[in-house]
């Protein structure tokens, strides 16, 4: 493979840059204030500029302190652009979710205000880009593209659904089960993070990038694509299922949690990249500065937080009720009967355990005591139904749910539910290693 190529940069510097300021142009050039920039038009901001940024960095623009603003200004487009993209694509998308709850009005209308927010940061960009190009010696495109070359991506129609899939009940059930206990150990892990009332400024500013950042931010958005990779793939929706409607009620909650996450990746990357002071060289920090003039850095976080972040939280929680749902309709029960914890009963450990246990798995279980029934996934329940136990000198008690959860309750109680007799805690087997 020959390496060596006769084009200058500049040269190339010039043929990487053409179509990219010719979308930049077309920003500048547009005259209309009420113009809602389409997905296509996203895209090919998002693809021009990160071919130009990848021919930048190739050559060293990083250290270069001629050329570094243009390739800051360049990457700017990209992340803002790459936002934008999903933003508008959850607005395309919204009439074609189900959500039980109607209360997404105010959401429809914040995520529009926020992608006229983020899409006017653009213009704001654009002249700059034009005019460090012009300081470059980059030829700039006699025109921007023309309108139509950006169509909307809707249409009059949608096709019809005429593909039926048919898959057995059981391994559906099983599928369905698995997915919406991988989705309701994410809500789980997340609401670490969750929050009730909008953050003010100086609080966002003590949590971003401490507390929460992009890595963080980009791991549950590849876990909430992974679990909407896996629904898709292996869960049979069929135009004529009674199950449709609550099926498309948890996939649009994979969706828009998923999207939403894609925007504040997008936004906390170019936050803590491009605008964070973080003590950069002074070339860096004036470019820093540079952007932060054009591009407000406290806007930026503020929709990643006050908008993106709010909302995933709001809509994780209303998937959990329909995934607890849709997983206690179709998880595999049964019921199984076990001795008590030795000498000291059901008091905290042992109780703690148990829940523990159901907890993992989400599905109902139930402990029968006689004819009492006592919530398997509470401590508190677990406990007053040791004290019955201690009473009544019962000796053996039934626990009736989620044959997932029964099958390690068995294992932990074949350890006299992890402790001694004298009330220690023991090692418990590895198939319990989730409640270390």
């Amino acid at each position: 493979m020959n390496l060596i190529c006769d084009i200058s940069f500049k040269e190339k510097a010039n043929i990487f840059s053409f179509e990219y300021l010719k979308c930049i142009l077309f920003v500048v050039e547009l005259n209309d204030d009420t113009y809602i920039f389409t997905k296509k038009l996203y895209s090919k901001l998002i693809t021009t500029s990160h071919i130009l940024e990848d021919f930048l960095d190739f050559h060293g623009a990083k250290k270069n302190k001629e050329w570094i603003f243009y390739r800051e200004l360049s990457a700017t487009i990209r992340h803002l652009a790459l936002a934008c993209y999903s933003q508008r694509h959850i607005l395309n998308r919204f009439k074609y979710y189900f959500f039980e709850d109607t209360r997404y009005d105010t959401f429809k209308l914040e995520a529009f205000d926020t992608l006229k927010i983020l899409q006017e940061s653009i213009r704001l960009a654009a002249p700059v880009v034009l005019a460090e190009a012009s300081r470059l010696q980059i030829k700039l495109p006699d025109t921007g593209y023309d309108l139509s070359f950006f169509p909307g991506i809707s249409s009059i129609q949608q096709l019809d659904h005429n593909i039926d899939d048919f898959n057995s009940k059981a391994q559906q059930r099983e599928n369905l089960t698995r997915i919406s206990s991988e989705f309701l150990e994410v809500v789980k892990d997340f609401e670490q993070y969750a929050f009730y009332e909008r953050y003010d400024l100086k609080k966002i500013n003590t949590l971003v990038p401490d507390q929460f950042n992009e890595v963080i931010i980009r791991r549950y958005e590849m876990l909430i694509h992974n679990i909407q990779s896996s629904f898709d793939s292996y869960v049979v929706n069929t135009k004529s299922s009674p199950q449709n409607l609550i099926l498309e009620q948890l996939r649009s909650h994979f969706s828009i949690v998923f999207h939403l996450l894609q925007v504040t990746g997008s936004l906390l990357h170019f936050y803590e990249r491009h605008l964070h002071d973080i003590g950069f060289k002074d070339v860096y920090k004036n470019v820093s500065e540079s952007l932060s003039s054009l591009i407000d850095p406290d806007v930026v976080l503020d929709r990643a937080v006050n908008f993106c972040l709010y909302y995933a939280w709001k809509f994780l929680s209303s998937g959990k009720a329909v995934a607890l749902k849709i997983l206690n309709e179709n998880m595999e029960t049964d019921i199984i009967e076990v001795g008590i914890p030795k000498d000291r009963g059901f008091h905290s450990r042992p109780s703690l355990l148990v829940a523990k246990i159901v907890q993992h798995y989400s599905g109902e279980v139930k402990m029968l005591v006689n004819t009492d029934v006592f919530d398997a996934s509470s401590v508190l329940d677990i406990q007053w139904a040791g004290g019955k136990i201690k009473k009544e000198e019962v000796e053996t008690v039934q626990f009736k749910g989620d044959k997932r959860a029964l099958k390690d309750i068995k294992i932990l109680s074949a350890v006299n539910y992890g402790e001694d007799l004298m009330g220690k805690g023991i090692p418990l087997p590895k198939e319990l290693s989730y409640l270390c």
